[in-house]
């Protein structure tokens, strides 16, 4: 008996869902992908990611309860496509993305995603062999070195809804779905066929403008300061000095790329960096130091309000997770 495609996608293999209480705890869960999260709004994170795999095709949805920033970097040889549900406003590399677009990075590129509150991303992973080889036998004419080297593609609506109804199908937010690993071949194929209509009827986003190569360029100059000097009191005029501009210039230039302050990027990768290190098994007042926060009840009262608890009970979570 023939089956429909809702059948075929119900017949899935490998479907796994996996929880997450910390942003960078979902990040590593991410099969080869090299990734860190940063959470940026406040409040107790909750984060689920839903993923099939195939040899050469990996196909997720992510969710998250907080706005995050994402260090991401896909694995080699292959291409990532990231489609926001619902249209949500993501930053990549800086850029902010709209309803009928879609983003893309080369694997083993390292990139940058800022989500906001409330998220939910599809994405799909194929080796480039894989696409050029479907391509061909779909008859349709893509240039891959154009499609890699974008950052956005802006695609038909209705295609994009298709494809993205074709991925609620694969990955349902329950993470319910038949993980039977018959029908691999139909799945696989389904997906991808969506994937190249989209690209069959997409335009490339127009090169990056100088002035956000250089808002770029400012705000990777006090990235870096701050993590080569992260355990001092680093204050927005020093960073002013050291990277040659004024404060409303850097003020403009973080809110452009990042969407926020340069105070608050300091007190969110400050605090995001103690997280990190007392998950994995750091003293609290030492960690803290470490990263330029000396004023304890300060910090304490900061990482309460980021996190949704203490820095204590982050050390007792862990303790508990490896009981």
């Amino acid at each position: 008996m023939h089956q429909t495609a809702t059948e075929l996608l119900h017949s899935a293999p490998d479907l796994r869902t996996v929880m997450a209480h910390d942003a960078d705890e979902l990040a590593s869960k991410l099969t080869n992908w090299q990734q860190s999260y940063d959470q940026i709004s406040s409040g107790l994170f909750h984060g689920a990611l839903t993923e099939l795999r195939l040899p050469q095709l990996q196909v997720f949805r992510e969710s998250l309860s907080q706005s995050v920033r994402q260090s991401c970097r896909v694995w080699p040889d292959a291409i990532w496509f990231g489609l926001p549900d619902h249209g949500a406003t993501t930053r990549i590399n800086g850029r902010q993305t709209a309803a009928d677009w879609i983003m893309v990075q080369p694997g083993n590129v390292e990139f940058e995603l800022v989500t906001p509150s409330a998220y939910s991303i599809f994405g799909i992973v194929a080796s480039r062999e894989l696409l050029a080889e479907t391509a061909r036998r779909h008859g349709c004419q893509i240039d891959w070195e154009r499609v890699q080297s974008a950052e956005l593609l802006q695609v038909d609506a209705q295609a994009q809804a298709k494809c993205l109804h074709i991925l609620s199908q694969l990955l349902p937010a329950d993470g319910e779905g038949d993980s039977a690993a018959d029908g691999a071949a139909q799945w696989q194929e389904i997906v991808l066929s969506t994937l190249l209509d989209m690209l069959d009827h997409s335009c490339v986003e127009p090169a990056l403008a100088a002035s956000l190569q250089r808002r770029r360029h400012v705000v990777s100059l006090a990235r870096e300061y701050i993590m080569a000097h992260r355990s001092e009191s680093i204050t927005v005029p020093e960073l002013c000095e050291r990277v040659h501009v004024s404060r409303r210039t850097l003020q403009y230039c973080f809110e452009d790329v990042l969407g926020m302050s340069p105070m608050l990027y300091l007190r969110m990768v400050r605090l995001n960096g103690v997280r990190r290190q007392l998950l994995d098994g750091g003293a609290i007042g030492d960690v803290a130091d470490s990263w330029g926060l000396s004023n304890f009840s300060q910090f304490s009262s900061d990482y309460r309000k980021l996190f949704g608890q203490c820095p204590s009970a982050s050390l007792r979570s862990r303790s508990m997770a490896r009981a």
